[in-house]
């Protein structure tokens, strides 16, 4: 089995499993990682997923044993884009090329590299831990990116700093990662999964709707001049209010969420979370010690 699925209310951990050779990405693996991401965005029961390698490793990369030994006279599902319209094949690592409607939140221990790095990249946000670290160690091999480092690095850390972790294919430790905005959040080895976990449930104990829609306007506006980014998030936010907002100012009005509390919101209280710590309006940090 390559992965495993793992649940907790509305947070889904999905699990790779091989770390025989540190939870490195075969078709199967690849399929098995797509086919569970798809199941998440259409479960109306989940709302935010962790990825997890089990092991010690996050992804290692495409398993490169496997592309040695594959026999090129057996046909294998394409993963060229269609030329005249149509569904969109999975990418080779799996969901790199997937667009969700909901957070994805990589939990990242030991490596992250070459493909495995594109798996990280392609999440909403990463959490590592000391000892974790990326890069683009495909560059020794000829082995080009094709999930997406090439358009989601610079996205995210800025053209030049993506061209120098791309040429030269170095190690980039989870500090230096923090430093330049690769990842969002350092903890100590081995919580790294604890922590992605607790900031999923942060995340689905808000109203999902308007959760969703501010998410989807980030990725939107990407390439967009001001006025048009803008107008985007105008039509992106219609009915949102109507949905969830005009409910959730009156929750304030009757006393919820005063003082900047996050706590006794009367929406969902997150798993973990003692009852004390929820109802009496204790800070994040103090209700995340009763978890």
């Amino acid at each position: 089995m390559t992965i495993r699925i793992e649940r907790q209310g509305r947070v889904v951990t999905v699990i790779q499993s091989r770390p025989e050779v540190r939870n490195a990405v075969d078709p199967e693996h690849a399929l098995a990682l797509y086919e569970a991401f798809i199941a998440f965005d259409c479960d109306e029961t989940a709302d935010v997923a962790v990825l997890w390698g089990e092991g010690g490793a996050f992804c290692a990369g495409a398993d490169l044993r496997s592309l040695a030994a594959r026999d090129e006279t057996k046909p294998r599902p394409s993963l060229e884009f269609p030329k005249h319209g149509g569904p969109i094949p999975r990418g080779p690592m799996g969901p790199s090329r997937l667009q969700l409607s909901k957070p994805v939140i990589a939990a990242i221990e030991g490596p992250a590299v070459g493909g495995g790095m594109e798996l990280a990249l392609w999440a909403d946000c990463r959490i590592m831990a000391n000892a974790a670290y990326m890069g683009i160690f495909n560059r020794r091999w000829g082995v080009p990116l094709s999930d997406g480092g090439t358009v989601r690095l610079p996205r995210i850390v800025g053209h030049g700093r993506a061209l120098e972790i791309i040429m030269t294919g170095r190690r980039v430790e989870a500090d230096e990662c923090l430093r330049i905005g690769l990842c969002e959040k350092v903890v100590p080895n081995g919580c790294a999964r604890q922590a992605a976990e607790a900031m999923a449930q942060d995340i689905a104990r808000f109203p999902q709707a308007c959760m969703r829609a501010d998410r989807r306007s980030v990725y939107l506006q990407h390439g967009l001049p001001v006025l048009a980014a803008l107008e985007s998030e105008w039509a992106n936010s219609n009915g949102v209010f109507k949905a969830e907002g005009a409910a959730g100012a009156a929750r304030f009005v009757t006393g919820a969420g005063r003082h900047g509390s996050f706590y006794n919101l009367a929406i969902t209280k997150p798993v973990g979370v003692d009852d004390a710590a929820y109802s009496t309006g204790a800070d994040i940090a103090d209700a995340k010690r009763s978890v």
